[in-house]
Formats: structure tokens, sequence, C-alpha cells
């Protein structure tokens, strides 16, 4: 059990953390084109991409495949910008839409894990149980990403339901919000990359 609660601790501070900014402009991006009333359809958004950045945990912690630290880092802030250049096209409604966000939970969830995949290899001794760490980890995560999406649901029913801005306006505001600085992240990296 302590080993449970240590690793969910460090899955919890990964998403809950301003060293996660990246972490935590990602769910906003995912989640602020929602309402309360689709919070079914947010948690299982946020589920495919725990999926996928477990997956690839485990991949890369049992070192099937690595990618070079730089090319990663540089990966993460373009999904963001893909997420939240995708807000701006999105038509609320439309179930094409949903599927392909859910893809791209999926797909990103793959490429945000293999950014965390160099630290959770160093912490994970030899002796320990790869599984149960990865596995309270990404519980931690999990509730980690669930806290966020409730306070992103209840900022956008507060702007909303007081009519201080259209939910239309607000996704707009925020998505280009992330998406400029998600840019500027991706072009700071790229220079990692040269």
């Amino acid at each position: 059990m302590k080993d449970f609660i240590f690793y969910f601790k460090i899955g919890w501070e990964h998403i809950l953390s301003w060293d996660a900014a990246d972490h935590l402009y990602f769910i906003t991006a995912l989640a602020i084109v929602y309402t309360f009333q689709d919070w079914k359809k947010v948690l299982v958004l946020v589920t495919a991409f725990t999926i996928g950045h477990a997956v690839t945990l485990y991949l890369s912690s049992l070192d099937y495949f690595r990618l070079d630290a730089a090319l990663v880092e540089f990966a993460i802030p373009c999904t963001i910008v893909l997420t939240a250049a995708f807000n701006l096209l999105y038509k609320p409604g439309k179930k094409s839409g949903n599927v392909l966000q859910y893809i791209l939970a999926l797909c990103f969830g793959l490429v945000h894990g293999m950014g965390y995949a160099n630290y959770i290899r160093m912490m994970l001794a030899s002796n320990q149980n790869l599984v149960w760490g990865l596995f309270s980890f990404n519980i931690g995560l999990e509730m980690g990403q669930i806290v966020v999406v409730f306070f992103v649901l209840a900022i956008q029913w507060a702007f909303t339901k007081s009519n201080i801005i259209s939910s239309r306006l607000l996704v707009q505001l925020v998505s280009v919000f992330i998406l400029v600085v998600s840019f500027l992240l991706a072009i700071e990296r790229f220079s990692a990359l040269l």
C-alpha cells in the first residue's frame, strides 16, 4: 500500500503542478469545448489520453523503445497546438468530431507518456513491481485530470450562466491562448533539436 500511495502521489502531482503546465494546457484544451451535461464524454476523453499515456510509459519503461528526449519534448506542445486548433474548428454535437477527439486524445497520450518515461524509469527500482508502480501513478494522474476537468467545466459553466461571455467565445479565447502559448513553447523546444 505504501508503494501505491507513493506512485499515486507522483501521478497526482504530475498533473496538478505548475511544472506540468503543458499537461494542464492539454487537459484544459480537451475539456473546454464541453459543458457539465457532457461530463461523461469528457471523462472518456481524458481516460483515452491516460490509456495512451500509460501504454508508452509501460513500453518505454521496459526499454522496448526510446525516442530522443528533445524530439518528444518538442512533440508535446505540438499536440497541444493541434488540440487547441481543433477546438477552433469544432462543431458541438457532431458525432464524427467526437470520435476524432477520442482518437487524437489516445494518440496524443502516447506522445505525452514518452515525455515522462525517462523520469519514471529512473524512479522505479529494479526490485519494485513496474506494473503496480505504473498503475498507481496512472490512477493518481487520472484523478488529478478529473479535478482539472471539473474545474474547467465549472469555470465554463460560471461564465456562460452569468452571461459574461458566450460558451463559443469562451472556447475560442481559451483555445487561442493555449494555442499561442503552446506554439511558443514548441518553437523554444525546436531549437533544442538543432
